[in-house]
């Protein structure tokens, strides 16, 4: 995938991370795009705003662009690796490619995705990077909940 693209897309989701934080919560965002461009979902992390632990960014964008015949050649686009459950989400329906703003902060399931077929772009995005450390240090407590460490 062409890097200026995969940049411009993920403007998309740091909008929704930056929304999410607005609203306190984790500075998350996702977009989901179609094989031809076409933006069909976003959203963002509500899981503290909705008291839902499973409305992760990239679930948010999945169930905004509404049922697809098929998710063959689409793009989910995420600030942060995607957790387990997002991954398997990607795997699940067969989304084609995953580009992802920062890793650093959190590695999830891309590695696992890359080996079964999932085209994975880290874009090791300084903003995306700097919301999550930003985050992480004012509610480490939060955090934890949210990536399952108790």
């Amino acid at each position: 995938m062409d890097q200026a693209r995969a940049r411009t897309w993920l403007t998309t989701a740091v909008e929704e991370a930056r929304s999410g934080l607005a609203e306190g919560g984790i500075p998350i965002g996702a977009a989901l795009y179609g094989a031809d461009g076409t933006l069909l979902g976003r959203g963002h992390n509500r899981r503290v705003q909705d008291g839902d632990p499973s409305l992760h960014a990239e679930t948010a964008a999945f169930r905004a662009a509404g049922r697809q015949r098929t998710y063959r050649g689409t793009t989910m686009v995420t600030t942060l690796s995607p957790c387990w459950y997002c991954s398997g989400l990607v795997r699940q329906f067969g989304i084609s490619r995953v580009v992802i703003g920062e890793a650093v902060t959190f590695r999830g399931g891309h590695d696992w995705l890359a080996e079964h077929g999932v085209e994975i772009v880290l874009l090791d995005d300084a903003e995306c990077a700097g919301l999550m450390r930003d985050f992480i240090a004012a509610h480490p407590a939060l955090w934890n909940e949210d990536i399952g460490v108790n």
